[in-house]
């Protein structure tokens, strides 16, 4: 046989033929669809147990054949059958990408201090609670050097609106954007932007897969700016998308020029212990003009914008700019239109004061309220009268006591599981007595509310302000 003949079909040879693969489907549905490995040590069982019940009929040669098939040929006969049954052909997962293989990796450890403009870079979602569906996704870009940040948002993740968006990102630097290193998603391995960065003469690196150390900058200024300037909300449409811009336009003049960061300056491991020095805490701003490869023209434009700026008024933009993104989210916007200065000396005007009022950024997570009272049903209720006339006829006996009488009286129906139940019911009980011996009766007890309800709740009662101590009573 020719050699080019070799990948067709070769009838001649297949000794399997239609109806022992019919016999093998109706085998394989009557073993509930298990795997050719399981199915076929089955096979020797199964047909005879069918044959029994009149469930199948099998001439000589069909048997003979079911029985000496492998089970790689049952896979191989019952693949496009399962294809069908399974509602379609599977998606394989296909091999690395031919770019993501492309990409040199870059460690934490491979930097050595670049010159400034090899940046890392990331995407953060503004999903909320759920990833499904669109929404809003924030770029950002933290150069190694000087901790330069920019940030931008995508209305979608798309690898063409990325590409213009790296395109304005670029102009924004003070510097050229020289290195481009990024995670193994698949918006940034993928042609255009690889195509991008070759056209822009910039250098694609990534990190390793699963290792968000290797991208310590970005990731640190995740938090340290965009969760905690915009939240954790969901943002999606071109309204959010169009906010957030204004918002990132103010936040990167007052976190480049105004925010001070650290800087490490040397690991050192001993042992199991790990020592860090860092530089002192400086601006971005500072560290570009500290910087000798940047150009003096560079500097003296920065210095001009910097001496222009107005902190108190940016920061009073950007707490405005976190109440609309609030009010999106809410879907209640205000049609407050103000003066802005009006609204920046109102602002300043209470600097002072605003630490009384405790988190003052509209769009930080809020703490959820810490659940009060009982939350599932009380499984003494309905012998609580008999409990409490055992404790007063003896008030000195103990929990485990009590529960044995409950249980006496009412077998099977309390298990010792609610032992401890029983004893915070008993220190509610003495905390009474000890109130009612100290105070009066407890008839005057009872009319105080709150004071019962905080017994009934294992809390201290107060009286003018002075709580009663109860830890000793037990």
């Amino acid at each position: 046989m020719d050699a080019t003949d070799r990948s067709k079909p070769r009838p001649g040879r297949r000794i399997y033929d239609e109806a022992t693969r019919e016999a093998l489907i109706v085998l394989w549905e009557a073993s509930d669809r298990i795997c050719g490995k399981r199915l076929k040590p089955l096979i020797p069982l199964l047909v005879p147990a069918m044959e029994r019940h009149g469930h199948l009929a099998l001439d000589d040669e069909v048997r003979r054949r079911l029985m000496a098939i492998n089970a790689s040929t049952i896979d191989r006969l019952l693949a496009p059958i399962r294809t069908v049954a399974s509602g379609g052909r599977r998606r394989r997962n296909g091999p690395p990408s031919a770019v993501r293989k492309s990409v040199p990796i870059r460690t934490h450890s491979d930097w050595n201090n670049p010159e400034p403009g090899f940046t890392e870079a990331d995407l953060v979602a503004h999903s909320g609670p759920s990833a499904s569906g669109n929404f809003v996704q924030t770029l950002m870009l933290t150069d190694i050097a000087t901790g330069w940040t920019e940030c931008a948002p995508l209305l979608f993740r798309e690898r063409h609106l990325l590409g213009s968006v790296l395109s304005e990102l670029q102009k924004l630097l003070p510097f050229p954007l020289r290195g481009f290193d990024t995670d193994n998603d698949t918006v940034f391995m993928n042609e255009t932007i690889k195509a991008w960065c070759l056209r822009e003469k910039v250098t694609f690196t990534r990190c390793r897969p699963y290792r968000k150390n290797d991208q310590a900058h970005v990731e640190q200024k995740n938090g340290a700016i965009v969760r905690r300037m915009v939240g954790y909300q969901r943002y999606a449409g071109i309204a959010a998308a169009t906010e957030l811009g204004c918002f990132y336009r103010n936040m990167r003049l007052f976190v480049n020029f105004f925010q001070p960061s650290f800087k490490l300056l040397e690991k050192r491991r001993e042992a199991a212990q790990v020592t860090k020095r860092y530089h002192p805490p400086l601006t971005p701003y500072q560290r570009v003009l500290a910087h000798p490869e940047i150009p003096g023209t560079v500097k003296e434009e920065l210095t001009r914008t910097f001496e222009g700026l107005d902190p108190v008024a940016l920061l009073a933009e950007i707490r405005s700019s976190q109440k609309r993104l609030t009010e999106l989210v809410d879907m209640h916007p205000t049609s407050d239109q103000s003066d802005p200065m009006k609204d920046v000396e109102r602002f300043l005007s209470g600097l002072r004061n605003a630490w009384k009022e405790g988190e003052v950024r509209p769009t930080a997570r809020r703490r959820p309220l810490a659940p009060r009272g009982r939350r599932r049903p009380d499984p003494l209720a309905a012998v609580t009268n008999e409990l409490r006339a055992f404790f007063e006829e003896n008030p000195a006996q103990t929990g485990r006591e009590l529960l044995e009488r409950i249980q006496s009286a009412f077998p099977g129906r309390y298990p010792d599981a609610l032992l401890r139940t029983v004893q915070r019911r008993i220190k509610g009980w003495r905390a009474e007595m000890a109130w009612a011996l100290v105070f009066g009766s407890s008839e005057t007890m009872s009319a105080d509310g709150a004071a019962a309800d905080a017994l009934r709740n294992g809390e201290a009662p107060r009286v003018s302000g002075h709580p009663i101590l109860t830890e000793s009573i037990d």
